[in-house]
């Protein structure tokens, strides 16, 4: 089997390939990356890229279609990954995050590519009531990451076919350690601040909810559908990924951080305006087609991963949220450094 991974040096790429090199010892992978976060080492034994076969550098809304030569399935990971970003930059993650990935979609069917996994997002639920969304609710994405993911998945469906099979992984919020660790998703920002400051600052009044899943939990989840039966689930899937236990309002994850911390306060602010990113998930059509790969790291268990690897690197930053740990701020950097234009190009420099 020969697999393509693209965005495989972003936050979540490391933990698939060396979940993947596990699962499939005799499989060839490759990657496929623009490489914005590849200095972005938290804690390795060796460069995490080792791990592939071949590693292509380039740009996803260029692809060449020749590293499609042979490929069986395709995990697509490349795009903008958060709002912040998106909402800076709405054009260029429509481009990067839907325009590409169906483009991409495209050359793969027609290199012959048997399995297309799309790295979706239960953010496209939006703001909606208490009953936990299903994958017949209505969709109301409230930002560009967001309607990317709606857009991209409504234009793949049509793609799919008895030799092209597309399964659209709608993910909880990522957390948990990885080798290129991120700062700026909500469990990881918590634990963050609980070790720098002794201190959590939830940016909402801490009442919208949110599903959350580990990065461990994710992979296992893209290595089923790599290889499902069409039996499981048909040529197009579109299923939520992560466990009922899991829904949390924001300020519950906040007190479970404080609990496993001790010491560490919580701050809400009262006065903040209304985070209408709120929703909750119901998981059952995946607990249904995929009983093997269910979610199987708790909330306690990613929390005290986090702090032992922190406390590892001697963290002890309380302005991180200005930091490298965050993904806007590397981009920004590079901009600011002239080394990205303002579509997120590399720039040729001399």
């Amino acid at each position: 089997m020969k697999i393509l991974i693209t965005g495989n040096m972003g936050y979540i790429g490391p933990t698939l390939t060396k979940h993947l090199r596990a699962s499939y010892p005799d499989a060839v992978l490759v990657g496929f990356d623009i490489g914005y976060f590849g200095n972005c080492i938290t804690s390795a034994d060796i460069l995490p890229e080792c791990r592939v076969d071949l590693q292509y550098f380039g740009d996803i809304r260029q692809f060449p279609k020749e590293v499609l030569n042979g490929v069986d399935a395709v995990v697509h990971l490349a795009g903008i990954s958060n709002d912040p970003i998106g909402n800076k930059f709405e054009e260029v993650t429509l481009d990067i995050n839907y325009r590409a990935s169906i483009d991409l979609a495209k050359k793969a069917k027609e290199a012959g590519v048997k399995s297309f996994v799309f790295a979706s997002s239960c953010s496209m639920y939006g703001a909606a009531d208490d009953s936990a969304r299903t994958e017949k609710s209505d969709l109301n994405p409230l930002t560009a990451y967001a309607k990317s993911k709606a857009l991209t998945e409504r234009d793949l469906e049509p793609l799919a076919s008895d030799g092209f099979k597309v399964t659209c992984l709608r993910f909880a919020t990522a957390c948990g350690w990885t080798d290129r660790l991120r700062l700026d998703l909500v469990l990881n920002d918590f634990v963050a601040g609980a070790i720098a400051a002794n201190n959590i600052t939830i940016l909402s009044d801490g009442t919208p909810w949110r599903p959350l899943i580990n990065v461990k939990d994710m992979v296992r989840a893209m290595e089923w559908a790599i290889s499902r039966e069409i039996t499981s689930g048909g040529n197009f899937l579109a299923v939520n990924v992560g466990s009922d236990e899991w829904n949390y309002q924001v300020r519950d994850l906040a007190e479970a951080v404080a609990k496993v911390i001790p010491g560490t306060e919580v701050s809400i602010n009262k006065n903040a305006p209304p985070d209408k990113r709120s929703y909750r998930v119901n998981f059952d059509l995946f607990k249904g087609l995929a009983p093997r790969h269910q979610p199987q790291i708790s909330l306690t268990e990613s929390i005290l991963e986090l702090k032992n690897g922190l406390d590892t690197l001697k963290f002890k930053d309380k302005e991180f949220r200005n930091s490298r740990y965050m993904r806007l701020n590397i981009l920004t950097e590079l901009q600011e450094n002239g080394l990205l234009d303002n579509k997120f190009q590399w720039v040729k420099i001399s």
